[in-house]
């Protein structure tokens, strides 16, 4: 199957209508493709905290529309990045988005993990609780989304629940790329799956997002890779799903798991 992933450049310069217009046509333009990812919180911008009251919106809102005639356009199974939900109590969620070439929604995933430490989303938006995976027909997709890398326990969860292949958008910041890169290849030969890591570009609430897209295969090598930190582009792979299966028999460290087991 082929996977594109569209780095998509978030700054101050678009309007959310704007951006999103610009982003249904670039997913347009991927026919042919199985699966397209976006980044993280594109619409409102990851770091422009003073946007998300004006920008947020429900799961069948405006992004979601756009996004759903997108995927069916192209006729492929479309990751939307993630959006600024609000719930019907008014609170605020950083919510993916997952839809089948149809256009039909098939899944969201409220991040669990909220970055900020005493600010920004972990004092902003409410956080998940559920792990979710996707059956498709290429595979199980596990939903995760940016800070989520820094919880191997949820990678392991996704794992224990199907997952085939881990989409994780993002707006990571460039200041740490090397732990961006780190941890995408650790996340994919830990749990032996498909990563697919979708980065923005841009720059927006005075915070330089990292690039460098990449998808990693299950033995941790790199397949596709963004080439900066500055440029919109898009990264395509094309991904034999067998290979998964064939890695953990030939090297079957899932299998030989023993805490998880002593604890059951």
């Amino acid at each position: 199957m082929r996977a594109s992933l569209i780095q998509l450049s978030v700054d101050a310069s678009e309007s959310a209508d704007e951006r999103r217009r610009r982003a249904a046509s670039l997913v347009r333009g991927r026919k042919g493709d199985d699966l397209v990812v976006l980044p993280e919180l594109w619409t409102a911008g990851a770091w422009a905290y003073d946007r998300w009251g004006a920008d947020c919106e429900a799961l069948d809102g405006p992004t979601a529309e756009a996004m759903s005639a997108a995927a069916r356009e192209a006729g492929a199974w479309l990751h939307a990045g993630s959006i600024v939900e609000r719930d019907r109590d008014g609170t605020l969620y950083n919510t993916a988005l997952l839809f089948d070439p149809a256009g039909e929604p098939r899944g969201h995933y409220r991040k669990i993990h909220r970055y900020g430490f005493d600010t920004g989303e972990a004092t902003l938006m409410g956080g998940g609780e559920d792990v979710v995976t996707v059956p498709t027909d290429f595979g199980v997709i596990g939903l995760a989304i940016c800070y989520d890398l820094r919880f191997p326990e949820l990678f392991r969860a996704l794992l224990d629940t199907g997952a085939e292949l881990i989409v994780v958008p993002a707006a990571w910041p460039a200041a740490r790329l090397e732990h961006w890169r780190l941890l995408t290849r650790t996340r994919a030969l830990e749990e032996q799956v498909f990563l697919l890591a979708c980065c923005a570009t841009g720059k927006h609430g005075g915070m330089q997002q990292g690039g460098h897209s990449a998808i990693v295969d299950p033995w941790g090598t790199v397949l596709a890779e963004a080439r900066t930190a500055e440029q919109e582009e898009t990264v395509t792979a094309d991904l034999d799903m067998t290979e998964v299966a064939r890695i953990r028999t030939e090297l079957p460290v899932l299998r030989d798991r023993v805490l998880d087991r002593a604890r059951s």
